[in-house]
């Protein structure tokens, strides 16, 4: 059998929370198994988009015991446990985990109580283990090791990946490999009956999905969507849930927005609501890719994002959407009036968006880069047992 089309044994950990890094985690976990490669999710619960019952997938429950000796469960040796057992019942290839903070230091220990037999992992960098949670000071020497300590590390984008390489200096060779979407289930919807539920008279729908927290800026969601209104009707739809929702609530009475603004909390099919929407906000302090931004783009909707990170690599300024500098609402608001007045409301815009998303970041394009680079781990793991 061609080394291309053997099916792999892959185990795949991730936060399963409402964030960039388990979403892409499950979709390619997702991907993998629709291309027929076994897939074993190792978390303390099941991934926030995982569907049940898909073929090639499993999940496994890591279990934490409270002692009354710890403060803390101990998670990142229970962890490593259960990947030691999945990888051992399974007879797992590799171990991909995301987010590099504890999960490829429990991939590490796995990996060790697995030696004599390989058991080789690779850690995808996602953004707020290295910029936030890496560069704090009590962290970063177990991070810089934990990644030095990878068979292979991958980046989510170039800016990703510069900056580690800066603040971490690690020696390791870093792999980009993009976030990604579904380009087929990603798509303009084309039954607007929920759509109408929000703007019966036809308005523009203004929408933002996130974990809401800080980092996400979400008032300044509510502060731009407040400039929109003073020029022309709109609705404003907030998909997801967090820390800084109480905040954004409040700000919506205080300026009297509350029949225009809709709170959904989090949503499975977030595709499904992103089709019917006029522009996307992600007015984030940083982000290292924009997945968010990314996931509506393929679903033909203009984005307005913030000019910081990894979102130039996504948005092309003046293209399919624009940049403006973190908490200049101002501008934002102004070209979100520019595009619901124009005469389209900004369609060629969004369609042109789903053009670029389709060009760059298509899972069918992407999904083959991560196999491809599963299998230079594994062939370079071979060879250097044979040295």
């Amino acid at each position: 059998m061609p080394e291309e089309s053997k099916k792999m044994r892959i185990g795949i950990t991730c936060y399963p929370t409402y964030g960039g890094s388990g979403v892409v985690a499950t979709e390619l976990g997702l991907e993998l198994a629709a291309r027929g490669h076994k897939i074993h999710f190792i978390s303390y619960a099941p991934p926030i988009r995982m569907p049940s019952d898909v073929p090639n997938i499993r999940f496994h429950e890591v279990e934490v015991t409270t002692y009354p000796l710890f403060d803390h469960p101990p998670y990142t040796l229970a962890l490593a446990s259960k990947m030691f057992e999945v990888a051992e019942s399974a007879k797992l290839d590799l171990l991909h985990v995301h987010y590099a903070i504890p999960h490829s230091v429990s991939a590490l220990l796995a990996r060790s109580m697995a030696a004599p037999k390989r058991l080789p992992f690779i850690t995808t960098l996602h953004g707020t283990d290295i910029t936030l949670v890496g560069n704090n000071r009590s962290y970063l020497p177990i991070t810089r090791f934990s990644i030095e300590q990878s068979d292979g590390v991958t980046a989510i984008s170039n800016y990703l990946k510069n900056e580690t390489l800066k603040d971490f200096a690690v020696k390791n060779p870093i792999e980009v490999i993009p976030n990604f979407v579904n380009c087929d289930l990603y798509h303009r919807n084309e039954d607007t009956r929920e759509r109408t539920l929000w703007a019966p008279n036809g308005e523009p729908v203004l929408m933002h999905l996130s974990n809401f927290r800080p980092v996400k800026r979400i008032t300044d969601v509510i502060e731009i969507f407040a400039l929109v209104r003073e020029k022309m009707p709109a609705k404003l739809v907030m998909i997801g849930d967090g820390p800084d929702q109480g905040a954004a609530e409040w700000l919506v009475r205080q300026k009297k927005l509350e029949g225009d603004v809709f709170f959904l909390g989090k949503q499975d099919r977030v595709q499904e609501k992103l089709g019917l929407a006029d522009l996307f906000l992600l007015p984030s302090q940083l982000e290292s890719f924009g997945l968010a931004a990314l996931e509506a783009m393929a679903c033909e909707v203009p984005v307005i994002a913030t000019n910081v990170g990894g979102l130039p690599e996504v948005v092309e300024h003046g293209v399919d959407g624009y940049l403006v500098e973190p908490g200049d609402v101002a501008t934002a608001g102004k070209y979100a009036v520019d595009i619901l007045s124009r005469a389209d409301r900004g369609r060629s815009m969004g369609q042109l968006a789903r053009v670029n998303a389709r060009r760059k970041y298509c899972a069918n394009d992407i999904i083959p880069q991560y196999e491809a680079y599963y299998r230079k781990v594994l062939a370079a793991g071979i060879s250097a047992a044979r040295a």
